[in-house]
């Protein structure tokens, strides 16, 4: 069976798993306040070109984006996100669950406009009843988008003027960051990110770490008690090195931006074999994510080699899915997939 569901259906890359074994029987402190945990965050800065930046590292996506928002958003507030985005689809209503609510925006491409955005804001304070309503506090992106694609400097230089504006938070879900980082033709960099949000995380789980994302905090605005809060969402890891150990590896010898060439490099493959099969693109990606219209009859042959992961239903005889490949994708995988497809 070949494997393209997804970017994490392997434990870990074998740099990360060789670093974690090397240390494993050495004794350090808990809670992220080993020298891993210390020298992986003051790599990260350096990478950013953010010397003033506070970096936490938690387990998980979905745990990173609960924390980040519900600990700088006042109670009420809530968050705007494109309608297709992960908080908004696919977590299980976890920001909900903190209390402030995911306001929604349209989709295009799984971005969001920033004329959507002004139109939102506009019309929520001319209004005379907003002091009932939710108040805006955040706006939050992903990047890449849930599907695959990736906002410009400019794009992201309009949301960063408009949250100036309005006073509002601007965080950006760096889940597959490294694949963003990697692009061929994307114009925007670690330090870019990190001078235009108020925070953003830079992804371990989808890039090859058995666990891990890095949440950095750009402008010094780390909420106070930051450990406690983790504490009190049940996501304060006791073993910190795990996740330390990995970034500090992620960034020693650009092996997090490496990864994401390799993907790339096999995606772009994946998308010529597409092509030349004569499958319709739901959308242009740029990145390992791959969205393709298929015949539901083509679709029941092909699970019979290949898993894949259902986007959405296009009509009554077709389907949306999703082809991915990641750090553990090998060519010899591509070469499977042309013979079946």
């Amino acid at each position: 069976m070949l494997h393209f569901k997804n970017d994490y259906n392997e434990g870990i890359h074998p740099d990360l798993l060789e670093a974690l074994a090397k240390t494993n029987t050495e004794n350090l402190p808990g809670y992220g306040r080993d020298r891993y945990c210390e020298r992986a965050a003051d790599k990260i800065k350096k990478a950013a070109d953010c010397p003033q930046a506070q970096i936490e590292f938690l387990t998980g996506g979905t745990q990173t984006n609960q924390i980040a928002i519900a600990s700088l958003l006042q109670p009420y507030q809530g968050v705007l996100a494109a309608e297709t985005g992960h908080i908004a689809t696919h977590e299980g209503g976890a920001v909900e669950y903190t209390g402030h609510k995911v306001l929604t925006l349209p989709s295009h491409q799984g971005k969001i406009r920033i004329q959507d955005v002004r139109s939102y804001l506009e019309t929520f304070f001319a209004d005379e009843n907003h002091e009932h309503m939710v108040f805006p506090g955040m706006i939050y992106i992903s990047h890449p988008t849930e599907y695959g694609t990736l906002y410009s400097k400019a794009e992201l230089e309009a949301l960063s003027a408009i949250c100036q504006n309005y006073q509002l938070s601007l965080f950006l879900d760096g889940a597959r960051l490294g694949y963003a980082l990697a692009a061929k033709d994307t114009d925007l960099d670690l330090a870019a990110i990190a001078q235009l949000t108020d925070v953003f995380y830079i992804g371990g789980t989808k890039m090859g770490a058995l666990a891990g994302e890095a949440l950095v905090f750009t402008k010094n605005n780390r909420p106070a008690h930051f450990t406690t809060i983790v504490k009190q969402h049940g996501a304060l890891l006791a073993k910190g090195r795990l996740l330390g150990l990995q970034f500090d590896r992620f960034f020693t010898d650009d092996l997090y931006i490496e990864i994401g060439c390799q993907a790339l490099a096999l995606s772009e493959q994946l998308k010529a074999i597409l092509k030349e099969k004569g499958y319709r693109f739901y959308l242009e990606s740029p990145t390992n994510q791959q969205f393709i219209i298929i015949h539901n009859d083509k679709l029941t042959e092909l699970s019979k080699e290949l898993t894949y992961s259902f986007w959405e239903k296009y009509d009554a005889d077709h389907m949306v899915i999703r082809l991915a490949t990641s750090w553990s994708t090998t060519q010899e995988d591509i070469d499977r997939l042309k013979a079946i497809l």
